[in-house]
């Protein structure tokens, strides 16, 4: 497991490529996101990350790509259920979740789950 400053930094960066997947950040997706941070832990954390990649003009790829490879070395962990709702809603926030939008989140959900059960394979437990 990784520690949970890069695990919650890695939650930013997935956040920011969903909200940008469709072309720009518009205010309602950050007013979502901010709604969705109260009260939890990793708050401070994920909001730096996501504001970071933002200043920079980070690309949805690239922010996707280090961001799935922090989860894959973290591995299981309930807090990704937290993630994939965060997401949703960043992403219907304006407009309603359309194609690129959704394409990263099943692209989350199957990256995981197909690192995951290789893992399982390899320990012979499949």
């Amino acid at each position: 497991m990784v520690k949970r400053e890069k695990l919650y930094d890695a939650f930013g960066d997935l956040i920011y490529s969903v909200a940008l997947a469709d072309g720009a950040i518009q205010d309602v997706e950050v007013e979502a996101l901010e709604k969705l941070l109260i009260g939890h832990n990793g708050a401070k954390d994920i909001r730096w990350s996501f504001d970071y990649n933002r200043v920079k003009g980070k690309t949805v790829e690239e922010t996707y790509q280090a961001a799935i490879e922090i989860c894959k070395e973290n591995g299981p962990d309930a807090e990704y259920e937290y993630l994939v709702q965060v997401m949703i809603e960043v992403a219907k926030a304006y407009m309603g979740i359309v194609a690129s939008e959704q394409k990263i989140l099943d692209g989350f959900v199957v990256d995981l789950k197909t690192k995951f059960v290789e893992d399982l394979k390899k320990l012979d437990l499949m």
